[in-house]
């Protein structure tokens, strides 16, 4: 694995980050249906606040099946959402768009990672993104697929007893996204 293009890193370049596993505490086998079941990951606010003074962009892509389940609502989502926007502003950091997919896992032509369609209209949204200067961090092999089919670095974050990263091919794999901070960090100075 290299790191080498850390050091290239300026505010022109795009941050995309997976929701669950990455910014919140996955609940594994369910959904974060409300604000009271989000629960950041030690160190996430921070690290996003220091993101958001280095990357151009930060941008959320996030699969939503319970939506296309019934298990929530698209309203439900968007209460999370604001919610979770509004504690990374509280400390200091800045989310410039939230794509999420509702549908099924096996619903033919889906939006849902690993295709790039939430990153097309990230595009669409903000043509000053530049995906081959952008980062995908993402805790499941459907994320980083998702980043090296958009043509994006990947950068894995690997859970305690995840067995998943025997498959992925990301250019970096590490245990949070604040360890991600401070690699990034090093590499500026």
């Amino acid at each position: 694995m290299t790191y080498n293009f850390l050091k290239y890193i300026d505010n022109t370049w795009t941050l995309f980050l997976d929701r669950d596993g990455v910014i919140n505490k996955r609940i594994w086998g369910g959904y974060v249906t409300k604000p009271s079941e989000y629960i950041f990951l030690p160190g996430v606010l921070a690290s996003i606040s220091v993101f958001s003074s280095i990357f151009n962009r930060i941008i959320i892509v996030t699969n939503q099946q319970g939506i296309g389940k019934g298990i929530m609502t698209e309203e439900e989502l968007q209460v999370v959402h604001d919610y979770m926007t509004k504690e990374i502003n509280l400390a200091g950091g800045s989310i410039d768009g939230i794509y999420y997919c509702p549908e099924l896992t096996n619903n033919a032509n889906s939006c849902r990672k690993p295709s790039t369609s939430m990153a097309q209209k990230a595009v669409d949204d903000f043509p000053d993104i530049d995906l081959s200067k952008s980062i995908m961090v993402g805790d499941s092999p459907s994320d980083i697929e998702f980043g090296n089919n958009a043509g994006m670095y990947t950068v894995f974050i690997k859970h305690e007893n995840d067995k998943n990263s025997s498959v992925v091919s990301a250019d970096i794999i590490l245990k949070s996204l604040p360890e991600l901070k401070t690699l990034i960090q090093k590499k500026k100075l």
